[in-house]
């Protein structure tokens, strides 16, 4: 079960592993050693992946149902960093469609995305503008990607990109198992002044076949705590703290399987008054103008790009 598991998602938590089989995760650690030891598979940051170093892109529908609480607590203190009347985007994924849920509240917001499900999350706020890019759909993730996406954005400038992708690494920063969805996300990131990047703690460690955000663009990262038995995790944040990323830990106190930070639901690892956060520091006045298809139509609505 477990190995048809790994195969069939390319990386599976440990937790969710014990989960499915109905057995505790000791007894789903020992199982994994056993399979490594066969070379079936390898075992990684508190889960398992496909042999071969790279994991692959898992299923729309295990990418949902996986880390469920911990998304939903990223995606809650990311919403807490948008301010009312700003332009932003948002990539596709599984953290970004939670996100765009709770950005519904927020009043007078811009949002350029390429993800249908963020749109859809998004479609009958109050005084929220929705702003989709053009290009060829992509049903495994429900995104719209191509050169048609791509060329849509040119000349966009926005105030910030909040990201979500397959893995996170120090070395390499963000990367995801599609050349095409990596190649929008590189034209999101393009129009962003700040680069956020939501990414629960199984996939920091995890290195994927296409990077979309070298670690030094990643302006602020906003992950989960990870568990005890998680340790690389834990020295990944450290890394990425290390070469200039703000770190952020959201906490779901009382959820299963999240561990509040010690000193409450929010805890930065870095200097809590870091300019670069919108709640201590004002963005630019002056507003710029794009030149491109959506570049003409939101230019005007986004800070420029700091220097």
């Amino acid at each position: 079960m477990i190995l048809e598991m790994v195969r069939a998602n390319g990386a599976v938590s440990l937790r969710e592993l014990a989960r499915v089989v109905q057995t505790s995760e000791v007894t789903v650690r020992r199982d994994v050693r056993a399979l490594e030891a066969e070379g079936l598979l390898d075992r990684r940051h508190g889960g398992a992946v496909l042999p071969g170093g790279f994991t692959r892109e898992s299923g729309f529908p295990q990418r949902a149902m996986a880390a469920t609480a911990e998304k939903t607590a990223i995606a809650e203190y990311a919403a807490g960093l948008v301010r009312e009347g700003e332009a932003i985007v948002v990539g596709a994924g599984t953290t970004t469609q939670e996100l765009a849920r709770r950005l519904a509240r927020v009043p007078g917001l811009t949002v350029v995305t390429n993800s249908l499900l963020v749109a859809q999350a998004l479609a009958h706020a109050n005084r929220v503008e929705v702003v989709m890019t053009g290009g060829t759909l992509r049903g495994s993730n429900y995104a719209l990607v191509g050169s048609g996406a791509e060329q849509s954005l040119l000349g966009l400038r926005v105030s910030r990109a909040f990201l979500s992708g397959s893995g996170l690494t120090a070395d390499r920063g963000l990367s995801t198992s599609n050349m095409l969805a990596a190649s929008v996300d590189r034209a999101l990131v393009r129009a962003a002044a700040e680069v956020v990047v939501l990414a629960d703690h199984t996939k920091l460690g995890a290195d994927t076949a296409f990077q979309t955000v070298p670690t030094e663009h990643i302006t602020h990262l906003v992950t989960d705590q990870p568990p005890p038995e998680a340790a690389k995790a834990g020295v990944e944040i450290d890394a990425l703290a290390d070469q200039g990323v703000r770190v952020s830990l959201a906490g779901a106190g009382g959820q299963p399987g999240v561990k509040p930070p010690l000193d409450g639901p929010r805890r930065d690892l870095r200097d809590a008054r870091d300019p670069r956060d919108p709640r201590d520091a004002q963005l630019p006045g002056p507003r710029a103008t794009g030149h491109g298809p959506l570049g003409q139509r939101l230019g005007d609505l986004a800070p420029p790009r700091r220097r």
